[in-house]
């Protein structure tokens, strides 16, 4: 089992870029893990100038993928891929910087592949649109840049259970994550509900495609202060969701819960 962390820096000037950069821990049982490793360190001709998010690693055609968030030099947020021979092998850049919309605040992307099709799945910011989306584009078969203009899925004011973080519309949306069973598919994604709780909904398409109408499930699957989560099978076949929480700045942990499929898809 790979898990894979950021490694940032909070309050500290800017010389201490060094700081930035992604670890992965390596463990065979969930229990005990080795590292952290270091997968990339910031170096001074790296894209990259802040930030470091949300770390991810798919494997695609043969390499492991990072998609990542940063923002570059010339002060775009977006995400980035990053590539490797192995999964806790050196990451290095691959696509050709942020390959998310330029002028747009965006984040968190994720990797899904539709009749083969590489896409990004990504959050465009809320603090630059109110209302925070979730967004898809088209990626080239090699992941190193996007084809195409990038498609609205769904906003979070359309929630039921949204909180307003900031008042006049201020809708949070944060790292996606699709899954599909059955012909289903849901994107399971982070936001505020009441009390100013972070937490994990659920949105469904309505053909099974990206591009189906999607709705916001009113029932959240977590709202305990935790968020970002993904889901994954240990090698018994038991089924877990990965998130961290608490949602504060320097205290997150990856926590590790059991959950049965059942309860996120419907069919």
């Amino acid at each position: 089992y790979y898990l894979y962390g950021t490694r940032t820096v909070y309050h500290k000037p800017a010389d201490s870029r060094r700081e930035y950069g992604f670890d992965v821990y390596v463990s065979s049982d969930l229990r005990e893990w080795s590292g952290p490793k270091s997968l990339l360190d910031y170096y001074d001709d790296f894209f990259g100038k802040e930030l470091f998010w949300a770390p991810e690693v798919h494997r695609y055609n043969g390499k492991f993928y990072m998609l990542a968030t940063f923002c570059d030099r010339n002060g775009e947020m977006g995400t980035a891929i990053l590539s490797s021979d192995t999964p806790d092998g050196k990451f290095a850049p691959h696509s050709e910087g942020i390959v998310t919309p330029r002028g747009c605040k965006c984040l968190d992307g994720t990797l899904y592949i539709e009749g083969g099709v590489p896409y990004m799945v990504y959050c465009h910011e809320w603090t630059q649109i109110g209302s925070g989306t979730v967004c898809a584009i088209e990626l080239s078969r090699d992941l190193t840049h996007t084809v195409g203009e990038a498609k609205v899925l769904f906003s979070a004011g359309d929630a039921s259970w949204k909180y307003d973080l900031r008042g006049n519309g201020f809708f949070v949306t944060d790292g996606p994550y699709l899954m599909k069973r059955d012909g289903e598919l849901i994107c399971i994604w982070s936001s505020f509900t009441s009390g100013k709780r972070y937490c994990e909904a659920i949105s469904r398409s309505s053909n099974g495609s990206l591009f189906g109408e999607w709705s916001i499930d009113d029932e959240l699957i977590f709202e305990d202060d935790g968020g970002h989560g993904m889901v994954f099978s240990d090698y018994g076949g038991q089924d877990y969701f990965v998130y961290h929480s608490p949602n504060t700045a320097t205290l997150e942990r990856p926590c590790l819960k059991p959950i049965s499929l059942g309860l996120l898809f419907r069919r």
